[in-house]
């Protein structure tokens, strides 16, 4: 007789058998700790996004094709996996929305096969681009005569870029269970689009509070512990001066160990008397440094009060040349800057500057912006002041320096209405950052068809720019009583890094690109920002000339279009670059 069904045996009224208890019964198959965790692969299979595997795969390819500095297979792969979480998240807040306008949606078998179909072209896209990628590289590193990439390279961007991916799809899914909780628990309360608006931003207010409050803070406390710790160390390769017209001498005003290292290594580097003589054939001074810590004295307007004081002890104002200069976030000064300047004036000058931190360029540009041009302006009045006090025909002539945040900061040390009655004679600023305002309204204002990596500005009587190549040197044009020139190159992305390049092309991608751009170089929505992004952080891992890594020869046109030293003939002046490039060589 065949068996009931379950609709005849309720209209019959019996019951059905009573189900085995927990205890007497085995656990179901497929059910046990153990096949739980083997199953989450294909669960998380199952919840993938077909959609932004699409638009993640787009993103990778994106990611993988050059910027400014050429990337190691490691950071590769670390940028490439962030860009396709970014991708993907994209695709599922896309399909987020579609459900949100309760708008129609596919059966549950056709979504599935449509993400097979999705994940087979993200794979394709992804195999693709990836054995390009060594030769997007490639078209950077030749340019900047660095040693282009061979062999597996590719497998490692890959395996990167999938544990990053994976990461942080784990971490996002983590804070959508945040959010999916408190979804539920409002539910019960409040409408249901009320209950899914608030779990989302509760979600986005811990990941805000995690990365802000947390990693972040933990980052900056560690550096600032780094850095300190770094600023106090003694090194023996620089041993205390002993001359007494030097700063951290037994007479200075300024103690040695108050110096912090930067300003350690710069009072008893750069050439002696002795060399540059030997090399100019004429008589050469001793140049004057003068330098104080961030342990010198704790307020600025006392710190920049101690520097003048140190370089009247000195005797800085009887020199002929007298360079201001901010240093980087660190106190660190370009010695290609200074080395050259004082070769170039026979050691008749005096460089000062002070410290305003010891994090480096870019770390003090996130937690302190301000604090480098505060310092400089301290400096600067405090050096103005008394310069203007001086008789015109007995002080020296007055210039302004920086390299990176030094250059924003120098940039921001003085007012123009407060100079224009006696103005300085110049200034030469290297790599200025993107946020630098004198450097970005010049490059705005420049003049039609000049390239924004290289413009021309007004009738070149002020504001000169250059880079690898001198370009300082503009038919027709004569110099004011002024003359400012940025050094910079197209390939630092300190300088052309772009906050709108998250959906708009920078300027300086439109064709001609610089010297040491790869050719290759394209603009993609939120990828070349991230690209841009890296490459400020690895601005020096480049050969020296190029990148945010500034060379001595160029150093040497931008001085001498800015202070027009006295006996240089062309043919010396090639001398002198040689020079530097056969040390540079030889150390």
């Amino acid at each position: 007789m065949a068996p009931q069904s379950s609709s005849r045996r309720r209209r019959s009224g019996k019951a059905p058998p009573a189900a085995p208890t927990a205890s007497a019964a085995p656990a179901p198959a497929g059910r046990g700790p153990l096949q739980w965790i083997a199953r989450q692969p294909v669960e998380l299979w199952r919840t993938f996004s077909g959609l932004g595997l699409v638009i993640g795969a787009l993103f990778f390819a994106a990611a993988l094709t050059p910027s400014l500095i050429p990337r190691a297979p490691l950071l590769q792969g670390v940028l490439s996996g962030v860009c396709f979480a970014i991708g993907y998240g994209i695709g599922v807040l896309l399909l987020a929305a579609w459900e949100w306008m309760q708008l129609p949606l596919a059966n549950v078998r056709v979504r599935r096969n449509a993400t097979w179909a999705a994940a087979a072209v993200a794979l394709a896209v992804v195999l693709r681009f990836l054995w390009k990628s060594a030769e997007w590289q490639n078209s950077i590193r030749e340019r900047m005569g660095m040693p282009l990439l061979e062999g597996a390279e590719p497998f490692t961007v890959a395996l990167v870029a999938l544990v990053v991916f994976v990461l942080l799809l784990l971490v996002a899914r983590s804070f959508r269970g945040v959010g999916g909780m408190v979804r539920r628990w409002l539910a019960r309360y409040v409408p249901e689009r009320v209950s899914m608006l608030v779990g989302g931003l509760a979600a986005a207010a811990l990941f805000w509070t995690l990365v802000d409050g947390v990693l972040f803070d933990g980052f900056i406390r560690l550096s600032d512990r780094s850095f300190q710790a770094l600023d106090a160390l003694m090194e023996p390769q620089f041993p205390a001066p002993t001359e007494p017209a030097r700063t951290g001498s037994a007479e200075s005003l300024v103690s040695w160990e108050e110096l912090g290292r930067a300003g350690r290594e710069f009072v008893v580097s750069g050439p002696t008397a002795e060399q540059i003589a030997a090399f100019t054939g004429r008589p050469a001074k001793q140049p004057i440094r003068v330098y104080a810590g961030l342990n010198s004295a704790e307020e600025l307007d006392d710190r920049a009060r101690l520097v003048l004081d140190e370089m009247i002890r000195a005797g800085a104002f009887d020199r002929k040349v007298l360079i201001v200069v901010v240093p980087t976030g660190t106190g660190w000064m370009d010695p290609a800057a200074m080395d050259t300047l004082e070769y170039l004036h026979d050691g008749d000058t005096a460089i000062v500057a002070m410290q305003y931190s010891y994090l480096t360029s870019w770390i003090s540009l996130l937690v302190e912006p301000g604090y480098g041009s505060a310092a400089g302006r301290e400096l600067f009045r405090a050096v103005y002041r008394h310069w203007t006090e001086l008789p015109e025909d007995a002080r020296p002539k007055l210039y302004l320096q920086g390299l990176s945040l030094g250059s924003y900061g120098s940039e921001q040390s003085f007012r123009v209405h407060e100079v224009m009655a006696d103005p300085f004679q110049g200034a030469v600023w290297s790599g200025p950052p993107f946020p630098s305002p004198l450097w970005g309204g010049a490059t705005r204002e420049r003049n039609p068809g000049s390239p924004e990596w290289l413009p021309t500005y007004g009738d070149g009587s002020i504001i000169r720019f250059t880079n690898q190549e001198n370009h300082l040197d503009v038919p027709g044009a004569e110099w004011g009583p002024m003359r400012i020139v940025f050094l910079q190159y197209a390939s630092d992305p300190i300088t052309f890094f772009d906050p709108h390049s998250v959906w708009h092309k920078p300027d300086w991608m439109t064709p001609p690109l610089g010297p040491d751009v790869s050719p290759e170089l394209r603009w993609y929505p939120v990828v070349t920002f991230l690209q841009l992004g890296l490459d400020m952080a690895i601005a020096l891992a480049v050969p020296i000339g190029h990148g945010h890594y500034y060379a001595p020869e160029h150093y040497i046109d931008a001085w001498v279009a800015v202070t027009d030293p006295p006996g240089w003939t062309p043919e010396e002046v090639g001398r002198l670059k040689r020079h530097f490039i056969e040390a540079r060589a030889g150390g």
